[in-house]
């Protein structure tokens, strides 16, 4: 039986710093991917120059956000027959035996086998806490804990290794049969929520599944600030994706519109919060909540 030949995908704009770091951590796995591509979306800060000198092959193309990047990731590992990709932003970086790791666990009843990930400066916490499922596996609304935050809780929910969720695209090796199964990555999500999207799709074609022991670090992003094109996304995005795959549509509707304000409140500013709903933000705001209400996908905001 041949061995498995893997695509390291690493979609890229604009951190040249933070990607050559990630470049060093994927040529120090214990298990090499076979062939290391990066998706260059438009980036101007020397990236190019930079993967040149380090010959690392590229596919520099315009910006078509994170959606846009790792559709041509995969695209590229369908076209050159790859047997599995393993997909990453440029801002986190692999500990250096996931991959040997999330290889033996993509057993052919899985889709996709991601890693945990990990805050490069608490690395006993989570970046993007793990949701709490119910027996859809879909994540509850109420209960007194709805998000694991920290490894030991997910280690007692999940003392088997392994958990029924996943968060792409930060270390997540996806099989390639299940994506002929179930297609690309939808680039009509442009900057948001098509890593929600991709994983309920793939789950059609097999499990998808967080290795605890495959570790993803990443920079915290609790503080960081929502920029407009952020704002917008996640509100229109989220609410195209209640209505796809969840159950309680319209409370969750609610709570994606809360949640953002209240995002907005502590990261940026309270005075940013009041102008989503009063302000020179509104009628982007509104726009966002009518167009995802209405279902309506694509790149069609400019910051």
């Amino acid at each position: 039986m041949r061995d498995m030949q893997i695509l390291a995908v690493v979609v890229t704009h604009n951190r040249c710093m933070l990607l050559s770091r990630c470049l060093d951590n994927l040529l120090r796995q214990t298990r090499q991917p076979d062939q290391i591509l990066v998706v260059n979306n438009a980036s101007t800060d020397g990236t190019v120059d930079m993967l040149k000198k380090r010959d690392i092959s590229f596919i520099t193309q315009e910006n078509l956000g994170s959606a846009g990047g790792w559709h041509c990731g995969i695209q590229h590992a369908l076209d050159h027959g790859f047997d599995a990709v393993w997909l990453m932003d440029d801002d986190g970086f692999p500990d250096e035996g996931a991959l040997k790791l999330l290889e033996v666990a993509l057993l052919p009843d899985i889709a996709c086998a991601a890693s945990v990930v990990l805050r490069e400066d608490v690395q006993t916490h989570f970046v993007f806490p793990l949701p709490v499922l119910n027996a859809s596996d879909l994540p509850i609304i109420w209960g007194r804990v709805r998000k694991l935050v920290s490894m030991n809780e997910l280690r007692v929910a999940a003392p088997d290794g392994t958990y029924p969720f996943a968060h792409f695209f930060n270390g997540s090796l996806i099989s390639m049969g299940a994506v002929r199964r179930v297609g690309n990555v939808d680039c009509s999500f442009f900057m948001n929520g098509d890593e929600l999207d991709y994983l309920y799709r793939l789950r059609k074609a097999g499990k998808v599944i967080s290795v605890l022991d495959a570790i993803h670090y990443h920079p915290d992003q609790s503080k960081r600030p929502y920029t407009a094109a952020k704002i917008y996304y996640f509100v229109k995005n989220t609410l195209v994706l209640n209505k796809r795959y969840f159950n309680a549509v319209w409370i969750r509707h609610v709570l994606t519109i809360a949640v953002v304000i209240v995002r907005v409140g502590s990261r940026n500013n309270v005075g940013a919060a009041l102008s989503l709903l009063v302000g020179a933000n509104a009628p982007m705001f509104y726009s966002a909540i009518f167009r995802g209400l209405r279902g309506k996908l694509g790149k069609d905001f400019n910051e």
